[in-house]
């Protein structure tokens, strides 16, 4: 930021643009117009810009050369000329807008004023979207300055197509299901959304180009699972049972009882022997059954489970091929935004 214009904010309350966004300009009145200003040479700033509009400047120029004219009658409290300057700019430029943050409040009320003075269709938007042909819309968005009859419309090879019309003022945002009567979608192809403003003898239009595309609606995949459910194991393994070793102890107990039993009786040595060793081999085999792992075993309540989950997706699948038959009716509608 320059010294000068530090010194134009704190003396004049105007804030005046930086040196090194001031573009050159190919005229010369029009270059030491600025230079006047940055200097808070004002009545030379208006003398020098005065000479600068009876050349022949571009837009952009002209726009400039009577911002100039603004801000500085601004800066001398001339309010109603500097509302006249802003008028001009606002003609020439529909799109200006002013920084409140670098400008003055006195330039820019003016700056308002002159807006609210001049019919105006400003900020025109329309933002790319895409959707299903008659289940979305295209949004798009205007200001008007003043109250005024307005109507929005697409024009363009496929037809011209009503938007929508109203008395309106201020921010207006509409939506534009882009389709025809028949409910089909509006044919592919470049369009102009045009917005024409009218108040008496006043009438404004602003436009914006856009493109309007078609495609295949995606179809969806069927499912193999449903979300939050999983198959379980149709088969189980029992839990280790002590039944093996109770029975091998029960059969040990009862040959050491007949063993203990028969101790006064004629059995021999060699007999009471082979009786210890039945028991502990029934204790052996007992200790070994128990270790063994059990067979698996159907799973009644899983099968039963994973029963109804099947016919759920087999279901979901039935209905998904219906809306996939919908689906290839259906046509994608893509709008994009052009470059003005």
């Amino acid at each position: 930021m320059s010294r000068h214009f530090s010194a134009v904010v704190l003396l004049a309350g105007l804030a005046v643009p930086a040196a090194g966004a001031a573009q050159a300009v190919p005229s010369a009145a029009l270059r030491r117009a600025q230079q006047a200003y940055d200097n808070l040479e004002y009545r030379q700033v208006l003398s020098l810009a005065r000479a600068a509009l009876r050349e022949r400047l571009a837009g952009g120029e002209r726009a400039r050369a009577y911002e100039l004219l603004g801000f500085t009658y601004g800066a001398m409290d001339s309010i109603l000329k500097a509302v006249d300057a802003f008028k001009q700019v606002v003609l020439i430029d529909p799109e200006r807008q002013l920084d409140p943050n670098r400008v003055s409040p006195k330039a820019y009320s003016a700056f308002d004023v002159a807006l609210r003075q001049v019919l105006l269709v400003r900020q025109l938007r329309v933002d790319s979207v895409s959707f299903v042909g008659g289940q979305g819309a295209v949004p798009l968005r205007f200001t008007v300055t003043q109250p005024a009859r307005v109507v929005a419309r697409a024009i363009g090879n496929g037809g011209t197509f009503a938007i929508d019309s109203g008395a309106w003022n201020g921010q207006v945002n509409l939506r534009w299901p882009a389709r025809l009567a028949s409910g089909d979608p509006v044919p592919a192809g470049t369009y102009t959304v045009v917005v024409d403003a009218r108040l008496g003898q006043n009438t404004f239009s602003a436009s914006q180009p856009i493109r309007v595309s078609h495609g295949r609606v995606d179809t969806l995949p069927s499912v193999a699972s449903l979300p939050g459910y999983q198959f379980l194991p149709e088969t189980e393994i029992p839990p280790q049972s002590w039944r093996p070793v109770g029975l091998a102890f029960l059969y040990t107990g009862g040959a050491l009882v007949g063993t203990l039993g028969l101790e006064s009786s004629s059995l021999g040595a060699s007999s009471k022997r082979e009786l210890g060793l039945v028991g502990g081999a029934a204790l052996a085999t007992g200790f070994v059954m128990m270790l063994r792992k059990p067979a698996p075993r159907p799973a009644a309540a899983n099968i039963l489970y994973n029963r109804l989950l099947r016919d759920q997706i087999a279901r979901r699948n039935q209905d998904i091929a219906k809306e996939n038959v919908a689906r290839r009716q259906q046509v994608q509608v893509t709008v994009a935004a052009l470059p003005k």
